[in-house]
């Protein structure tokens, strides 16, 4: 049996959590009273907790059924980066139960130092015996970027058939501290060929690129963001406008507030059209496009 590691970031069952969670998040960096109501405000706002885990379990059960349809072959797991059930308690989950080898895939698709190298040292880190292979992007799986696509012909239709085709798309993904581009860092050129990708099976939609979710810190982060955009093209005459998150494969804080509360409410204020895609969840070409990635990293090691 090959174990599966079905990686996220994680994020608060409740909001006595969030303090606790947000403090993980922070390498236990001194933190003001002022973030922390923030950030529990706005799970507040959202339900008082992150769907984050029951979203990644449905994904974890989705690519173990895909991956086992002619046999018992992957046991899945899920492991999180800053909340339960860590990726180290996932881990010793897999050891209990005599696992030896194991992929792993993080539910993003775009490589940075600053994240898909982070789940991988949080492997390392727990020094377990099982030998492991990690899939590090798969930003331009044909499953992930097919589904996209879908999702944003689906989104459309909710806009007047006599202007979709004019209809601006920004494609949006979690900003990054500037610092990365000193590291010459794949993250923004990965995103630039997913929207590459989605818009060779678009055609001639109009579009745009931005960064959303920047954290509440001093340094300088990846811009655009999201919202200077939108306030940018509503001074050019848009008064209808997609968001396509890539960098996000499931509802969850960034979805949920940044953009159904936030910009939602940035899209009244200047009385404008705003819709975004249905997130891929379990979406079937995903899931399959990933599955047949954990096959072949499954074959590479030897273990099929």
């Amino acid at each position: 049996m090959i174990g599966l590691l079905v990686m996220a970031y994680g994020g608060p069952n409740n909001l006595d959590e969030v303090e606790p969670y947000l403090l993980d998040v922070r390498g236990y960096r001194p933190t003001s009273q002022e973030i922390i109501r923030e950030v529990r405000e706005r799970y507040r706002e959202i339900g008082g907790r992150s769907p984050i885990l029951e979203q990644t379990q449905a994904q974890a059960d989705a690519l173990e059924s895909a991956l086992n349809v002619n046999g018992n072959q992957f046991k899945a797991f899920v492991g999180m980066r800053h909340w339960h059930p860590f990726i180290k308690d996932a881990l010793a989950e897999m050891q209990a139960e005599g696992i030896e080898k194991m992929v792993g895939v993080v539910m993003a698709p775009h490589y940075s130092r600053m994240s898909i190298e982070a789940y991988i040292k949080k492997i390392e880190e727990a020094n377990s015996p099982i030998a492991f292979s990690c899939i590090e992007n798969w930003h331009l799986e044909t499953g992930y970027v097919n589904a996209l696509a879908s999702r944003v012909h689906d989104a459309l239709q909710r806009f007047p058939e006599e202007i979709r085709a004019d209809v601006p798309v920004i494609f949006t993904a979690h900003s990054l501290p500037e610092k990365i581009l000193e590291w010459d860092d794949p993250y923004p050129a990965q995103l630039r060929e997913t929207v590459s990708a989605v818009m060779e099976k678009l055609g001639s939609q109009p579009h745009e690129f931005a960064y959303q979710s920047a954290a509440i810190s001093t340094i300088p982060w990846l811009g655009p963001d999201a919202g200077e955009v939108i306030e940018r093209l509503v001074a050019e005459g848009k008064k209808h406008i997609l968001l396509c998150p890539i960098g996000f494969v499931f509802e969850h804080v960034e979805i949920l507030y940044d953009i159904d509360i936030v910009y939602q409410k940035l899209a009244k204020s200047l009385g404008i059209h705003l819709e975004r895609i249905e997130m891929l969840n379990t979406a079937p070409w995903m899931i399959a496009g990933l599955a047949n990635l954990i096959r072949e990293k499954a074959k590479e090691a030897g273990w099929l």
